[in-house]
């Protein structure tokens, strides 16, 4: 059905592109991939992957995850060195619910534990936070790869099918028979690398940031716990927080 849709709207192709402007690049575009044959349906499939994906991780990476590392951290150090704990946690509580604030946050409801549980608290929290950086970005590269494959796989479907039918027809249909296939085969090979190489793009864009967000957790979570160690002599444990000696 979409194949028949699409050759209908190749029919209109030469009026619209008598026309110019969009109607004629979007009516080219449906041509070629109707030219492409039943090859163009997985590498269509690996492009609806290739979108959704992007955009997901997108909104997560550069919207929901994303905070400013170095304003939280100074509105933190002020109430880590004023020695108000209680304070600190509510600053944090207060922030965008990111990683990185999961992660501080954990270790500061620690603090009266001591700082062995501290850290503990935002190994734990880090490995539960960074797998919503990474999940399914990983997939773009297999997509990428899968879109460039399918496009060879219609690529070879079409040079198949066009010799075997070269081998049975008469010698003058052979030069169109021949001019067909070969376009199916090329179109194939045209959207399959139109697909992956923005996916296996949009794949080492997006795990850059990935790995610059860890990078930055890590880097806020190290520093929380310097700055826990070195004003701990200053903190007025919450009433409901056991601390350290009173466990011991």
């Amino acid at each position: 059905m979409l194949l028949n849709t699409l050759a209908k709207l190749a029919m209109t192709a030469d009026a619209a592109e008598g026309g110019g402007g969009e109607g004629g690049a979007f009516a080219t575009i449906a041509k070629r991939f109707s030219d492409g044959g039943i090859g163009m349906y997985p590498i269509t499939i690996c492009a609806i992957f290739f979108i959704a994906i992007v955009v997901d991780r997108v909104v997560m990476l550069f919207f929901r995850a994303s905070i400013n590392k170095e304003a939280f951290m100074r509105g933190l150090k002020k109430h880590i060195y004023a020695g108000d704990l209680e304070k600190a946690i509510s600053y944090t509580a207060g922030q965008k619910a990111t990683p990185m604030t999961a992660v501080i946050k954990a270790g500061l409801m620690n603090v009266p534990k001591g700082e062995g549980e501290v850290q503990a608290a935002m190994d734990e929290a880090t490995l539960r936070e960074n797998p919503k950086l990474e999940r399914r970005t990983g997939y773009l590269a297999m997509v990428g790869n899968a879109a460039m494959l399918c496009g060879l796989l219609g690529t070879v479907n079409g040079l198949i099918a066009c010799f075997e039918a070269v081998a049975h027809v008469n010698p003058a249909d052979k030069a169109t028979i021949l001019s067909n296939g070969i376009s199916e085969a090329m179109n194939c090979t045209a959207f399959g690398l139109l697909t992956a190489i923005p996916a296996l793009i949009c794949f080492s864009l997006l795990m850059g940031r990935t790995q610059h967000m860890i990078d930055d957790i890590n880097e806020a979570s190290v520093g929380t716990l310097n700055l826990i160690i070195a004003n701990k002599d200053k903190f007025k444990m919450p009433a409901n927080m056991p601390n350290e000696s009173e466990e011991n």
